[in-house]
């Protein structure tokens, strides 16, 4: 099974739908600016944390550019969470389309 994948510009609508998303980033990263209302999960921790993303909606993966959080999400897929879905383009791309991100840690 291929990891599904969205592009940023669909991102503002799932957020309006009240969607999931966990960024990958590390935490510097992630306080720098993020997705409002994003959970950060670095992705080195994703191993330890696969219980996070187990529920019963999609959960939209995100890191900076796509890289990371697709990286994740493959792994996610093997270890049989398959309700992930990769952000491509990420927090930079989301942000270059004029969205506003939130800094500091999580709201």
């Amino acid at each position: 099974m291929s990891v599904r994948e969205i592009s940023v510009n669909e991102l503002d609508t799932i957020l309006a739908r009240g969607g999931v998303v966990i960024d990958v980033r590390e935490p510097d990263e992630f306080q720098e600016g993020h997705v409002k209302g994003a959970i950060s999960i670095p992705l080195g921790t994703v191993p330890d944390t696969v219980e996070a993303f187990r529920r019963p909606t999609p959960v939209y993966v995100i890191c900076a550019s796509g890289g990371r959080s697709m990286r994740a999400c493959e792994f996610l897929h093997s270890a049989g969470v398959t309700n992930v879905v990769n952000v491509a383009g990420g927090t930079l791309g989301f942000a270059a389309l004029g969205s506003e991100l939130e800094t500091g840690n999580e709201a």
